[in-house]
């Protein structure tokens, strides 16, 4: 596949995906340097649908590795079936083989559990894999991953090191909960995705919510960009914009005026401290967005 900078951009364009030059050329280069690309912004910024939109790009499958405190290899990359073992072991025992007989067989690929890791090297064809919010792995696991994104390969004690067939396009996201180490960054190209500023969230809201009236549209995205200045506990993200530009639609809502923001507010925001403190400012909100 010829990867140029145009094929990246329709990609984008055809997945609907609106965003800037500045991803567009991060995106490019990962691909024909075939290197890992690490996301990092605030959570609801559009760093996972990176990923998506890439596999829809290159027609592949996505493979997802969801991070969390206490991730282990097990999890992450492979475990053995014990069930399928103990059975084969039976079986074995009644045949009277020896344990160097049985263990040939018991410790082979037939008897593994994939998981995303492994999944994404043992793939007969390019796939993306998304370790989708890394700052949330320990760095034990962090650390762990560093073979797998420098060599492209993983090493499993009993059958040794499996290099990737093809390599995986690899896309780390992080929403920054705590700082990665240098050793995984020099791995990774580097790109920081922020909150849409007010004209391409306008954009966003248009192409994703067309019942929506474009005054009206323009008006939402003012709102919210407002709104993410506030201070809040947690500020909207894309989608929960998304999702409140529909609840106005389906409100048949015609203005942003100070009833209208408070009618659908629950879609946008999700902590009661924050309702309610955008709820207290909704007219002077209100009049700023028009």
């Amino acid at each position: 596949m010829d990867v140029t900078r145009g094929f990246v951009a329709e990609g984008l364009t055809r997945a609907r995906y609106v965003t800037n030059e500045r991803v567009t050329m991060a995106i490019f280069l990962a691909l024909v340097l075939e290197k890992p690309l690490l996301i990092e912004g605030p959570a609801g910024a559009g760093k996972t649908e990176i990923a998506k939109v890439l596999a829809g790009t290159l027609s592949t499958d996505l493979i997802r590795l969801q991070c969390y405190e206490g991730l282990d290899e097990a999890r992450a990359l492979y475990e053995w079936n014990y069930q399928k073992q103990l059975l084969r072991l039976q079986a074995d025992e009644d045949e009277g083989k020896k344990w160097e007989q049985v263990s040939e067989h018991i410790f082979s690929r037939d008897y593994l559990l994939e998981r995303p890791l492994l999944k994404a090297i043992t793939a007969p064809r390019t796939v993306v894999l998304l370790i989708d919010e890394i700052d949330k792995a320990d760095e034990e696991f962090e650390a762990f991953l560093l073979e797998l994104l420098s060599d492209f390969q993983v090493s499993i004690p009993e059958l040794g090191t499996l290099k990737a067939r093809e390599r995986p396009v690899v896309v780390l996201t992080s929403n920054r909960a705590r700082e990665l180490s240098e050793a995984l960054r020099r791995r990774c190209l580097h790109l920081f995705i922020d909150f849409p500023g007010i004209e391409q969230e306008r954009r966003i809201i248009e192409l994703k919510v067309p019942d929506l009236d474009a005054r009206l549209a323009a008006e939402a995205a003012r709102f919210v960009g407002a709104i993410r200045k506030l201070g809040l506990h947690k500020p909207p993200s894309i989608a929960e914009t998304l999702d409140w530009a529909r609840a106005l639609a389906k409100l048949g809502v015609n203005e942003l005026d100070a009833e209208a923001i408070r009618s659908a507010l629950s879609v946008l925001l999700k902590h009661e401290d924050d309702r309610a403190k955008v709820e207290s400012k909704a007219s002077s909100l209100a009049t700023r967005s028009r």
